[in-house]
């Protein structure tokens, strides 16, 4: 019997898990005496997290919290891409945080050539932002897995429908 297994590399992160780390994120600031009267917002949109507040000092503290509560609920640091600090009115600051998903092209290039690199009896191929992996046997699939954990991409890497 001459089957082949696989599994996808993917980037992705769990959407509810981030709307209730915001929501901590914001109850936080509510309770914490030294961000109280800063009137702090953190509003999550599609694809980013809008922050507003009164100084670079308690934005440093929301980053701190968000990290924090994100951790706690399994969400890799990597999805948060904070964009540059601006001046909005009345001297407080906004920031947008993106949040990435999905492998962009030089990454998943860079994923297949280790692949190919390493693993003579693995197959790598790039379907839109995620990576098709596949093998004739299992062991060599775990393998490539354990080897991709290894290394330090600027996206977070999941393993999915491994089969």
């Amino acid at each position: 019997m001459a089957s082949t297994y696989s599994f996808d590399i993917v980037s992705d992160f769990d959407q509810q898990e981030l709307v209730n780390a915001v929501d901590q994120v914001a109850r936080d600031i509510k309770s914490r005496y030294d961000l109280k009267d800063t009137k702090t917002t953190v509003e999550l949109a599609e694809q980013s997290i809008n922050v507003s507040t009164d100084s670079e000092f308690t934005l440093e503290s929301v980053h701190n919290i968000l990290r924090e509560k994100a951790a706690k609920r399994n969400l890799s640091q990597k999805i948060f891409d904070f964009g540059k600090v601006e001046s909005a009115s009345g001297n407080r600051v906004r920031q947008e945080i993106k949040l990435k998903k999905g492998i962009s092209q030089e990454i998943a290039k860079q994923i297949s050539k280790l692949i190919r690199d390493e693993f003579k009896k693995v197959q790598a191929s790039i379907q839109g932002d995620v990576v098709r992996v596949s093998a004739k046997d299992k062991d060599d699939l775990q393998t490539v897995i354990q080897r991709l954990k290894q290394e330090d991409y600027p996206v977070a890497l999941q393993f999915t429908n491994y089969r």
